[in-house]
């Protein structure tokens, strides 16, 4: 069958699901949202509405993330206190001060196992198959256990270098907290952008914000020690002088390598 026409001679049956170097109706629709996303650090009075920003965030939290453990959590900061605060946090910057929704970005250290277990009572296959089961209750537990004094680790260091030695590669586990901080972090990072870029493909924009005292907007939201503020996020309508500078990127050669 091509994709043109199925069997019973109807037309255009698989345009919708395989792309082609022909069709590829998503493309143009997927530039404007990319290439349009600036970081704007001013934003107008307009509000964004309670649904768009709901479906901003299960927008964001359709991203990739490692055995989809989700580690991570938005706080949208509402409260007229709560704001000021943050705002402060923030170092008073533009970007914070004009938001008509200013949003925490946390990763969570301290959630693969209770979602492990999660994922295995919601799994949408029923029967769980067994090669499932097996996977959250052994194979993630062996990832990211490390014992009192990183005692598991120290195993799990040398038989992963056994295994290599004797068998060839092997996904290298989480040693140390900091590995782990790493994960939740990266995964966390990934459901950011495809925030950003459901707030621009809703007419908005955003400014991911480094530049925030993290203990004290920790103790702002009640988080603790396994909660880590990867970003803080700006978003509203773009004012007319909400882009500082024009936009530009290094040569791609300098960073793309084949090889």
């Amino acid at each position: 069958m091509n994709s043109d026409t199925d069997n019973n001679g109807n037309d255009d049956m698989d345009k919708t699901h395989l792309a082609t170097p022909k069709h590829t109706p998503q493309l143009d629709a997927f530039r404007q949202v990319v290439e349009s996303r600036r970081s704007v650090r001013r934003f107008t009075d307009t509000p964004i509405p309670d649904e768009v920003m709901a479906e901003c965030l299960r927008l964001a939290m359709l991203a990739p993330n490692s055995s989809n453990l989700q580690p991570w959590e938005f706080y949208v900061i509402d409260s007229d206190h709560k704001r000021k605060k943050a705002i402060k946090n923030c170092m008073g910057q533009n970007a914070a001060k004009t938001s008509a929704r200013l949003i925490a970005v946390v990763a969570r250290t301290d959630i693969w196992h209770d979602h492990a277990q999660q994922i295995l009572r919601e799994y949408p296959d029923k029967p769980v198959p067994k090669k499932v089961i097996d996977y959250y209750t052994k194979v993630v537990a062996l990832d990211f256990l490390r014992g009192p004094a990183n005692v598991v680790s120290a195993a799990k260091w040398s038989a992963t270098q056994v295994f290599r030695r004797a068998k060839g590669p092997i996904k290298s586990p989480y040693y140390t907290f900091e590995d782990v901080k790493n994960w939740a972090t990266n995964n966390t990072a990934l459901a950011a952008e495809n925030l950003m870029l459901a707030l621009r493909a809703h007419g908005f924009d955003s400014c991911p914000m480094g530049g925030f005292d993290e203990p004290a907007m920790k103790r702002l939201l009640g988080l603790g020690d396994e909660h880590h503020i990867v970003m803080m996020i700006g978003a509203g309508e773009r004012a007319d002088n909400g882009i500082y500078n024009s936009q530009f990127r290094f040569n791609q050669d300098q960073f793309v390598h084949y090889v």
